[in-house]
């Protein structure tokens, strides 16, 4: 057995437009059905036949009244209950008109409007049969008067009222049907409109941008979620703008001063670098603020940047490592034969190039491999122990510089490439600044509140200075002189690729203890425990 389906929006829709005229044309009917009962003799009703004229006025009361309860619509259906209402009509009025003295009782033009009606009401070419029984039934009543020697009216003018209801009839019907076909398209429109307002409201609540409309006085009237996000603020509809975001609301001002724009403002909660522009909404004092996140369009800006040099670089990368390998042949040669020290010098000032060269391809060529990020559930403790092993194979001794205070357990999801050249360059890096004593390089994992793994890689050299802080991930910034400047930024886009967060911590307080981690570097990898 299926279930039974909800009636559709539409469906109502259909029945409420077919049963509501239907609701006026039987409250006419009823009102000029107790007009004949309560003033029908003063109208001059009922002269001929004062019995038939009340027997007729009663019992078409009567069927007004039965036929216009909801259940009768219900029991016969919308079309049959109009068929049988227009024959009640049509007979109820020909038995009056006869009652009242025919043609000149003024009943015809009541037909007229009953037929109206039911051409409004009604349905296809019902409404030419029920104008064909009004026209029979008035000539009817007219030949009866003839036949009984009472006083008629020229079948002519009769005919002619009859033609009219032919005309009343069909026009009532047109009229309902353009009526019907532009309901149709305006309730299109407006399942159309909803439609377009849902997705609307969807794409605004999904941009990565906030978007407000602030009204007069700086009131929010309407905001999205990134706006919260951005703007670090509990808002409110209906709030002030001033109390949850004085900054923006500085600006706001201004513009309605200056007229900028856009401006770029610091956000008082999140502490975020926004790039704010200002819009008039359409309505009067209505200003609409699309909010940016000014790093990620810095980011996306460096990424364009890098993109491009890795394809440049991708597309001389063979013709590069080609002649460099010659380089590398050559001065092997020239190493082996026994020449002066002058000789051995620039052997070495030729391979430490080349090696630089080498490295600088291969930094760039890595960019084009942030994508290809496989991310498995590493275990740190273990992963680590092998990395410094490998690390001091290749820095020529020093394992004991770089300690591993990682708890066993721990795990971390990145690409076991991408996490190994990370720590590269974060330890390569601590070991070229560290005091190179035991354990100058610690590396520590731990887990967080939010049930994500830190990993610190940090060291006891001078540290980054404050004005070179914001610099370190841009790419080609090195203080190194045999450096690319590419390490760390490589390094931070890997672990985005991996879903994970490399920062720079913050400086440690002046009464830090123990003294000695007090100047050193201190970064950190934040990433899933699970891929």
């Amino acid at each position: 057995m299926k279930p039974e389906q909800p009636p559709r929006d539409a469906d109502l829709a259909d029945d409420f437009s077919r049963s509501e005229p239907l609701r006026y044309l039987n409250l006419f009917r009823l009102t000029l059905a107790g007009l004949f009962l309560v003033a029908g003799p003063s109208l001059n009703l009922g002269s001929d036949s004062p019995t038939i004229f009340f027997g007729v006025s009663f019992a078409y009361v009567a069927a007004v009244l039965s036929l216009g309860f909801p259940d009768a619509a219900r029991l016969l259906g919308h079309n049959r209950l109009v068929t049988v209402q227009v024959l009640v009509d049509v007979t109820s009025l020909t038995l009056i008109m006869w009652a009242s003295g025919g043609y000149r009782s003024g009943i015809p033009i009541l037909i007229l409007i009953a037929l109206a009606g039911a051409g409004l009401v009604g349905q296809g070419r019902m409404v030419l049969f029920y104008a064909a029984y009004a026209t029979v039934a008035v000539l009817l009543e007219n030949m009866f008067r003839l036949l009984s020697g009472r006083e008629t009216v020229d079948f002519f003018t009769v005919g002619i009222t009859c033609i009219g209801f032919f005309a009343i009839a069909q026009v009532a019907r047109l009229l309902a049907l353009r009526a019907i076909a532009n309901e149709n398209l305006a309730r299109q429109r407006g399942v159309d409109l909803a439609s377009q307002l849902r997705l609307n409201r969807q794409i605004i609540q999904d941009m990565q941008d906030g978007v407000l409309v602030v009204g007069e006085g700086g009131v929010v009237r309407q905001f999205n979620p990134q706006a919260v996000a951005l703007l670090g603020a509990d808002l409110r509809e209906g709030a002030s703008l001033g109390e949850h975001a004085p900054a923006l609301e500085r600006e706001l001002r201004r513009r309605a001063e200056q007229g900028d724009s856009a401006h770029s403002l610091r956000a008082d909660g999140s502490g975020k670098v926004l790039l704010a522009r200002f819009l008039p909404a359409g309505e009067a004092n209505e200003t609409l603020i699309y909010l940016e996140d000014f790093d990620r369009i810095h980011r996306q800006i460096q990424q364009a940047k890098l993109a491009a040099l890795g394809r440049l670089t991708a597309s001389i990368a063979h013709e590069i490592r080609n002649p460099l390998a010659s380089v590398y042949q050559a001065a092997e040669l020239l190493r082996e034969e026994k020449r002066g020290e002058m000789q051995a010098r620039l052997i070495r000032i030729i391979g430490n190039n080349a090696q630089r060269i080498d490295r600088l391809v291969a930094d760039v060529l890595a960019l084009g491999r942030r994508d290809e990020a496989l991310p498995e559930a590493l275990p740190l403790a273990e992963f680590v122990d092998e990395f410094i092993e490998e690390f001091a194979v290749a820095e020529n001794g020093g394992r004991d510089v770089v300690d591993n205070r990682v708890p066993t357990g721990l795990e971390m999801a990145m690409d076991r490439a991408h996490l190994r050249q990370i720590l590269w360059n974060l330890v390569g890096n601590a070991r070229r600044h560290c005091s190179g004593g035991p354990a100058s390089v610690k590396i520590e994992a731990a887990l967080r509140d939010d049930g994500r793994v830190a990993l610190d890689v940090s060291d006891d050299g001078p540290g980054i200075p404050e004005e070179l802080r914001a610099q370190v991930f841009e790419p080609f910034f090195t203080t190194h002189s045999k450096g690319t400047g590419l390490g760390l930024y490589i390094s931070r886009e890997l672990a985005e690729a991996n879903g994970a967060v490399l920062e720079l911590c913050a400086i440690a307080p002046a009464d830090a203890q123990p003294p000695a981690a007090l100047p050193g570097a201190h970064f950190r990898i934040i990433g899933r425990v699970k891929p």
